[in-house]
């Protein structure tokens, strides 16, 4: 399947940081990937070209073994020679027709949505993060909560995945809401068995359906 056709089957998101795990990113990312993960975003605001194309090695590797999705965060420059399937900005990165003029009609471009006067913003966008909840691991983020999931599932077009805050805990109500998949940081990254982790979260995903 082309990239478009794997990102409309796609339920399960994980967003990692490469430095907690610089030692053996390639087990956690297999784990989680055979756990059911679908798409996986390498995250990091800091790292210099050349360290990000590095970081990113293990990352596009683990998600061609195993037919998954990688998206670089906010760098659309390097999506080529990082080998990444497409890009995720936000509203504060760069903008969605600069990102698109770089990485080419073919890749995958994400755009993050935190009101409801930005869900009506979107174009461009092949799929969509709406942040449900706030999060420790994005403590800028607006959360716009199981409303803006409502209003979400009512009013885009693409794919999306609701953000912020999701574990085992909530994301039945978050499912509830109209959310077709959800994307995870620590309900995966910080737990003792992340294959686990993933395999029940896509469970209750599958359960919504």
């Amino acid at each position: 399947m082309d990239r478009r056709s794997r990102l409309a089957c796609s339920r399960l998101y994980l967003v990692l940081e490469p430095r907690p795990h610089a030692q053996n990113p390639r087990s956690l990312l297999d784990a989680a990937l055979r756990g059911g993960v679908d798409i996986v975003q390498l995250r990091d605001k800091e790292l210099g070209d050349d360290a990000l194309i590095a970081a990113a090695e293990p990352f596009r590797a683990a998600c061609q073994a195993h037919g998954a999705l990688f998206v670089l965060n906010d760098r659309p420059d390097l999506v080529e020679p990082c080998g990444a399937d497409g890009v995720h900005v936000g509203r504060s990165d760069t903008p969605v027709a600069q990102a698109r003029s770089l990485i080419g009609a073919d890749r995958l471009l994400g755009l993050s949505v935190s009101t409801l006067g930005e869900l009506g913003d979107v174009g461009g966008a092949d799929y969509v993060g709406v942040t449900a909840f706030t999060t420790p691991t994005k403590e800028d983020a607006v959360a716009g909560g199981l409303e803006l999931l409502g209003a979400a599932a009512a009013r885009l077009t693409v794919p999306w995945f609701a953000i912020g805050g999701i574990d085992l805990s909530n994301v039945a109500e978050v499912t509830r809401a109209g959310a077709p998949g959800i994307a995870v940081v620590r309900a995966i990254r910080d737990v003792e068995d992340p294959e686990a982790a993933a395999r029940k979260l896509r469970a209750a995903l599958d359960r919504q359906e």
